[in-house]
């Protein structure tokens, strides 16, 4: 039996999302409902690659994963712009000390996928858009450890992140360990919330194997 799941759907306009909800860092977008699962069910193998036997539990048939809408939420000015930004209100509920660390698990196997995707492809040129657009390879990996210092103060920590990949990641998964284990956030930010667990480690992971995937895809010869 084709295995089923549970995925919800960020609607905006003219993008949409679908995000496997158990699975940090497997998210795609189309121009519809119908086009972001589609995107979603191709990129299965390509997303148990990328995670390598953290996914043991992911069984990708031949024929491709079936997937239950589990919920429909509707986007915001940040989807249609390119990124996930509203968070669900399955994202809301309590999540237990065990599930955090197994959505920690895929979440550093995100980061490591993208680390080695990058350090890989130094010394190569990346292929440019149709009007010569797109970041270089630097500036990706400055990207990426951009949006990871703002994803840390979205989860209560400091608005100065840490220069470091290795440091600020590591205090990414402790503040989220430690909320999961009922202590308050460090830092409340000035909007009056945090995110949700699950919310942020999905929004990492699919951050940083969005822009792993985008480097293959445009890595060329040397």
């Amino acid at each position: 039996m084709a295995a089923r799941i549970d995925v919800y759907v960020e609607v905006a306009k003219r993008r949409t999302f679908a995000a496997a909800i158990d699975w940090p860092g497997w998210c795609r977008s189309g121009k519809t409902q119908e086009d972001a699962v589609e995107a979603l069910a191709e990129y299965a193998g390509r997303y148990r690659r990328a995670v390598g036997r953290t996914a043991g539990g992911l069984k990708v048939p031949r024929s491709g994963p079936s997937f239950d809408v589990v919920e429909r939420v509707k986007g915001n000015a940040t989807t249609e712009f390119g990124a996930p930004g509203v968070v669900p209100a399955i994202d809301e509920r309590e999540v237990s000390v065990e599930s955090v660390r197994r959505l920690v698990s895929l979440l550093n196997a995100a980061w490591k996928a993208f680390d080695g995707t990058a350090a890989n492809t130094r010394g190569r040129s990346l292929r440019k858009g149709p009007r010569g657009g797109g970041r270089s390879l630097a500036a990706i990996v400055e990207h990426v450890h951009g949006a990871e210092g703002a994803y840390l103060a979205k989860i209560g920590g400091p608005t100065k992140a840490p220069a470091e990949d290795q440091e600020l990641r590591s205090l990414y998964v402790r503040i989220v360990t430690t909320r999961a284990k009922g202590e308050p956030p460090p830092r409340i930010p000035r909007s009056g919330g945090v995110w949700p667990i699950p919310y942020a480690i999905r929004r990492s992971a699919w951050h940083a194997l969005d822009h792993a995937w985008e480097i293959e895809d445009r890595t060329t010869g040397r």
